[in-house]
């Protein structure tokens, strides 16, 4: 009999305030941030987790968060390319974008949110209809990654009537080429190419009026430049020296506190201020003076200069000289004319505590009580977010304004990687430890119960009771901390190095460590007497010292066998030692890794023990002889841990099994079968290296830490795994994102079938089409050529059918071919089955679907799109496929002459569901239209001013109507 497994499953992500790989958005009160492949929305001031926005099986992580005009829908881009519209109200995925190959780093809505921008790790720019969830474009031009994407709206009053500049607007993106692109809508070119900088440009943005824009390099310069909107309007003209005018012309550059890479650029949505962010820690607010402050400063400086130049004629002629200089001042002060950097003057610098990943301005909240104050907030690279308040300026000079820390959420995540996990008895808590901080989870709820300080936390384990945690740092102590109270108890001074490892012996009653000082130390529990203080520590534990066993290399892991018999220790020789846990005797030596053994554990039955080693592999061992049972290549990586499945109590008669599972720094865990020395399953989900694994007491789950700073927790859900179907999911998984992959080259358009294509006609077009295939499109392409094949057969057999019975004789009498039982079923004809099939096909994949159909099946498709144009029957989507379908196969559809018969009926059937369709929105926006003005004109009650009529009298009259209105008075 094939044995069968239990499949485990995630369940639960947690311990992640916001990931380092994408910006955020704040409104003034809640903030969307990313967590990995999840956006969080968190209540910044109840430090409350509101809502997770996450898409089953989606493992690629969050690069980029747009919030769009339309204030419910939010932009989000993922490291695989894609980009989801998600509704917030409603936490789902409104579309899907796939076009980019790499990761998205840039988005740009336009002022409507009909339209959004997007640029990526590819090079590309792609503009797409949010409304018709389509791509329009995509443009070329960039040779590196894009950083920053704007919409640019012309608003040129000086321009003649008959304008030629853009009435869909420009688009201004930049790169780490160090180049700034101003492209034509309209056209789809570029218009002007902009060597910005010497270094890459991290960051752009324009203010409010579209008149000034801020790059900002890897070199620390701050630019500004200037958009001439007369110049756009006008369009693209020479000059007299036969030069084409330049659009965007450079103005100056700006000083920075500090040299290191302008990270990002942001402009005030409604205040005068402008924040650069060029340093790790910090955040430089400038303050954006009107021409009129500064002209008022330039003439308080002058009065100040003519006081000096009075007082200097007081004095002798000792100060003649000086009057002199003064007075040259005078005069070039007056001839000088205002600067840019006279409008943008610094007004503070924002420090965090942290590594500033992101910052955004917050809208003003009139319930902060911190009217005139303005918001800004920053989302940290070590798992934390901060809001800072931002003083209004004030006259006076003699105080230098600093922001405050109002709100900051950190406590429901650790600082820095979390290094070990362990569970209590009851699998109710869960303990983890990082380098600063010890946090206790509550299993059901996933809240984060305790936090407590520590050291470089290395090993931990919950001591007998449950009432204690004791943790292992990398300065040698051993921290005893109390979870009911949260506090440290006792710090023990165990050994001189890092305490690699602790075990608690299987009867409660010893605990054992090892360090890098080459030492094996023995403890014993000890109960705390009770004081005056603490009358209820006798329930509490101490750690009192027996013995020491010295080693001859540095230990890395220490284990007791579940018998009480034996003691296993790891050492730094790649070799592992077992001895007799009541004498130390030595019992055996374990050879065979080659590079040293990371973690180890012993069965429940005491008779086998698994090692795992930086050397990528995990070793079987049988511990009554010593013999390597199996060695096995587990990861692509060093393997950090490795446990034994507990015996689940919830399969009372079985026997503990041999399952084990082991985590390692190529990001995976895995599950194991110790006596067949199988795979079982590989689980994905972490972004980082996998430093911690903790298994469940009871046998229900496994938890695991990596260096992305998330804990997820994998049950074991009641849904069996057999291996042949695993290993066969895992093959068509591979071949079919390996199709997908080959559809999507380079040097050669989809559908072409050219196996030497010409690269460079391709590569070097500026403007192409946006497509990409996925797993999801070639899977609908599958689902239509399913469906046309069964509606052709269906149609088929009926037509044989009767042609035969207009033969006429015995045929007369035949009986008619039984109905296609998917068609019976759903009670639908040939026709409009496959309508029904492509209706369900979302409208983002619709166009790469069809591209995967054969031409014979597009012949088929013309039939039916000929039947659904006739019927009136969803007649967008049915002009959407047409128009697609002959720009795609042109040359084949024009060189095949079985296509002019269902293209000339076609062509008629469209035109007249077309015109059909027209009347009826015409007919409707009269009507609306109509009803518009029968409102207005009810709504509205107009006055004539007559003799004698005066404020009063008006009131009167309008109180005798019997509806509220509207007055116009018309003289």
């Amino acid at each position: 009999m094939v044995q069968s497994y239990l499949r485990h499953g995630p369940t639960e992500a947690f311990g992640l305030v916001c990931s380092a790989l994408s910006n955020s958005q704040y409104d003034g009160k809640l903030a969307c941030v990313p967590a990995l492949e999840d956006v969080l929305v968190w209540d910044v001031k109840k430090g409350q987790l509101l809502a997770m926005w996450h898409e089953t099986g989606h493992r690629a992580e969050v690069t980029c968060i747009l919030r769009s005009p339309q204030r419910d829908v939010y932009a989000v881009g993922y490291a695989d390319g894609s980009i989801r519209l998600w509704s917030a109200s409603t936490q789902t995925v409104i579309a899907t974008f796939n076009g980019h190959k790499k990761a998205v780093t840039a988005l740009a809505f336009d002022e409507a949110g009909a339209r959004l921008a997007s640029g990526s790790q590819d090079t590309d720019l792609i503009l797409w209809d949010v409304v018709g969830e389509a791509g329009l474009f995509r443009l070329r031009g960039h040779r590196d990654q894009i950083t920053t994407i704007r919409f640019i709206t012309s608003n040129s009053s000086t321009g003649p009537s008959t304008s030629t500049g853009s009435p869909h607007g420009y688009l201004l993106t930049s790169a780490k080429d160090t180049f700034l692109k101003l492209w034509d809508i309209s056209t789809q070119h570029c218009i002007q190419t902009i060597v910005a900088h010497r270094s890459e440009i991290w960051s752009l943005d324009v203010d409010n009026r579209n008149e000034l824009v801020f790059t900002g390099s890897g070199e620390g310069e701050l630019k500004a430049w200037k958009i001439d909107h007369d110049i756009l309007a006008q369009g693209l003209q020479e000059d007299d020296l036969g030069q084409v005018s330049k659009c965007i012309r450079p103005v100056a550059a700006l000083p920075l506190s500090s040299n290191h890479r302008v990270s990002q650029i942001s402009f005030h949505p409604s205040k005068p201020y402008l924040a650069v962010q060029s340093h790790d820690r910090s955040v430089e607010l400038f303050r954006i003076r009107t021409e009129e402050e500064v002209r008022k400063k330039q003439a308080r400086r002058r009065r100040r200069v003519k006081e000096k130049k009075e007082q200097a004629k007081t004095k002798g002629a000792k100060d003649q000289k000086d009057a002199g200089d003064v007075e040259g001042m005078e005069v070039d002060d007056e001839r000088a004319k205002i600067q840019l950097v006279d409008l943008f003057t610094p007004y503070l610098v924002i420090r965090a505590n942290g590594k500033i990943r992101s910052f955004d301005f917050g809208a003003e909240d009139p319930s902060s009580g911190m009217k005139g104050s303005t918001q800004i907030f920053m989302a940290l690279a070590s798992n934390a977010l901060e809001v800072y308040s931002i003083p209004s300026p004030t006259k006076s000079n003699d105080e230098s304004p600093e922001a405050s820390r109002i709100f900051a959420v950190d406590l429901p995540g650790h600082r820095s990687d979390v290094r070990t996990l362990c569970l209590s008895s009851d699998d109710s808590l869960l303990a983890s430890a990082s380098n600063g901080s010890v946090k206790i989870w509550n299993m059901k709820t996933t809240a984060c119960i305790r936090t407590m300080e520590c050291g470089h936390a290395v090993c931990s384990t919950f001591l007998p009771g449950d009432r204690q945690i004791a943790v292992g740092t990398k300065s040698g102590e051993i921290l005893l901390y109390d979870v009911a109270s949260s506090s440290l108890l006792e710090t023990i001074n165990a050994h001189f190095a890092t305490v690699w490892s602790i075990h608690v012996r299987a009867d409660g009653q010893a605990l054992v460590s090892g360090s890098a000082d080459k030492d094996v130390k023995f403890w014993e529990f000890e109960h705390k007497p009770a004081d005056s203080d603490n009358p209820q520590s006798t329930r509490l534990l101490s750690l009192v010292h027996t013995r020491t066993l010295k080693m001859t290399d540095d230990v890395l892991s220490v284990r007791y066998s579940p018998n009480g018999k034996f003691l296993a220790v790891a050492l730094l020789d790649s070799t592992v030692k077992i001895f007799y846990q009541d004498t130390l005797k030595f019992f055996l030596s374990l050879y065979g890794h080659k590079l040293p053994v990371l973690s180890m554990d012993i069965s429940a039955d005491s008779k086998l023990i698994v090692t795992c080693s930086a050397d990528k592999n995990v070793k079987i061992w049988g511990l009554d002889f010593g013999d390597c049972h199996r060695s096995i290549f587990a990861h692509d990586d060093s393997v950090m841990q490795v446990a034994f499945e507990k015996h689940d109590v919830r399969e009372l008669d079985s026997k503990p099994s041999h399952y084990f599972w082991t985590v390692g720094k190529d990001r995976l865990l895995k599950y194991w079968d110790g006596d067949k020395f199988e795979n079982i399953q590989k689980l994905e989900g972490h972004h980082g290296e996998v430093w911690a694994l903790a298994v469940s007491n009871q046998g229900k789950f496994v938890v695991t830490g990596s260096h992305d700073k998330s804990i997820r927790v994998w049950e074991k859900l009641d849904e069996p795994l057999f291996l042949e179907e695993e290993r066969e999911r895992e093959l068509e998984n591979l071949y079919e994102s390996g199709i997908a992959e080959t559809l999507n080259r380079t040097d050669a358009p989809i559908g072409s079938g050219a196996d030497d294509a010409d690269r460079q006609d391709n590569q070097g077009a500026e403007v192409t089409s946006v497509s990409k295939q996925t797993t999801e499109t070639l899977m609908a392409g599958e689902r239509i050529m399913e469906a046309l094949d069964l509606a052709d057969g269906e149609i088929a057999s009926f037509r044989e059918y009767e042609e035969a019975k207009a033969k006429g004789g015995l045929s007369e009498q035949m009986a008619p071919p039984p109905r296609n039982p998917v068609l019976a079923a759903y009670d639908v004809e040939p026709e409009e089955y496959v309508l029904q099939v492509i209706e369900k096909i979302a409208g983002t994949a619709l166009y790469d679907a069809l591209l995967v159909l054969p031409f014979g099946q597009v012949v088929s498709l013309m039939q039916y799109l000929n039947v659904w144009a006739q019927r009136g029957w969803n007649v967008v989507l049915t002009s959407r496929i047409i128009f697609f379908l002959l720009k795609t196969h042109y040359h084949q559809i024009v060189a095949n002459r079985v296509m002019r018969t269902a293209l000339i009926p076609l062509r008629k059937h469209l035109r007249d569901s077309l015109r059909r369709q027209k009347d009826t929105l015409g007919y409707n926006l009269a009507a609306l239209k109509y009803i518009k003005r029968q409102n207005d004109a009810q709504r509205v009650a107009h006055f004539y001013e007559e003799e004698g009529m005066d404020e009063d009298k008006v009131r009167e009259r309008i109180a005798e109507g019997k509806k509220r209105k509207r007055v116009a008075i018309r003289t």
